[in-house]
C-alpha cells in the first residue's frame, strides 16, 4: 500500500496512535525512505532532503487533498530542547511543526537553522543604531 493511498484504507485517526511502518519514495529527492532509524514509529519526512508531503490536516489524520511538498523553512527549539522543524506546503500554504528524526541530515538542519543568521530582517550595518534606539547603549563589545 502506497504512503498516498493510506487515507482511503485506514480508519480516521489511526495514525495519531500507530506506526507508520511503510517506506516511500521522497518526491523531492527520489531516495526511498525506511521507517528505521527515525528513532520513533512515525516517520513523516525525508531524512535526506527534510521535505514531506502535505497528509495531514491534523497530525496523523491523513485527511488533506492537497498532496503538495511540504518543504523544510525553519527549525525551532521545543521546551524540552528538542528540535522540530517548520515545513511549508509548496500547494496550499499550510505550516506544520516536525520533530526531527534521529537519522536526519545534520548539514541540512544546520543550513535550515542559519537562514534566518545569514539574512536578517535588517542592514547588520545599522545594529548598533538599532542597539541604541532600543535601550541599549550601541556600543558592540566583542
Amino acid at each position: 500500500m502506497t504512503r498516498e493511498n493510506k487515507k482511503k484504507s485506514i480508519d480516521k485517526g489511526y495514525y495519531k496512535k500507530h506506526p507508520c511502518n511503510e517506506s516511500f519514495i521522497c518526491k523531492v529527492c527520489g531516495r526511498t525512505v525506511v521507517p528505521e532509524g527515525a528513532g520513533s514509529g512515525h516517520r513523516n519526512h525525508c531524512p535526506y532532503c527534510l521535505s514531506s508531503k502535505h497528509l495531514d490536516i491534523e497530525p496523523g489524520d491523513r485527511e488533506a487533498d492537497c498532496g503538495g511538498v511540504m518543504e523544510p523553512v525553519s527549525v525551532w527549539v521545543r521546551k524540552n530542547g528538542e528540535w522540530a522543524l517548520i515545513h511549508r506546503c509548496r500547494i496550499c500554504g499550510k505550516f506544520s511543526s516536525n520533530r526531527i528524526a534521529a537519522d536526519d541530515n545534520p548539514m541540512k538542519l544546520m543550513s535550515i537553522a542559519m537562514r534566518a543568521l545569514a539574512s536578517p530582517p535588517f542592514p547588520l550595518e545599522r545594529i548598533e543604531e538599532m542597539t541604541k534606539l532600543m535601550g541599549g547603549d550601541g556600543e558592540l563589545k566583542w
